[in-house]
């Protein structure tokens, strides 16, 4: 993973992270041009799969289904329900 410095634009490393869940991490950054000496925090996060893992699989039935939805923000479970034309979970 290639990391530039957002002040000069020269090559950067990640001197440390901090993993906050499994899917979202800190990457604590340095730049590596001497003049610049910058350092920076960025944030690394999962966003969505492209293909599913063979390792495991999620379940699909409409009860874990529910849950998941429920577990979204309100505001999260509208724009999915208009986009449906149906009412949220209550």
């Amino acid at each position: 993973m290639r990391i530039d410095c957002t002040t000069c634009g020269h090559k950067g490393r990640i001197s440390s992270r901090e993993t906050i869940t499994r899917t979202y991490v800190k990457l604590y950054c340095q730049c590596l041009d001497a003049k610049c000496g910058h350092t920076w925090v960025s944030n690394l996060s999962f966003d969505h799969t492209l293909r599913p893992s063979a390792l495991h699989q999620e379940p699909h039935d409409a009860a874990h289904l529910a849950a998941q939805i429920r577990s979204l923000p309100a505001d999260k479970q509208r724009e999915l329900f208009d986009k449906l034309g149906t009412q949220r979970v209550a």
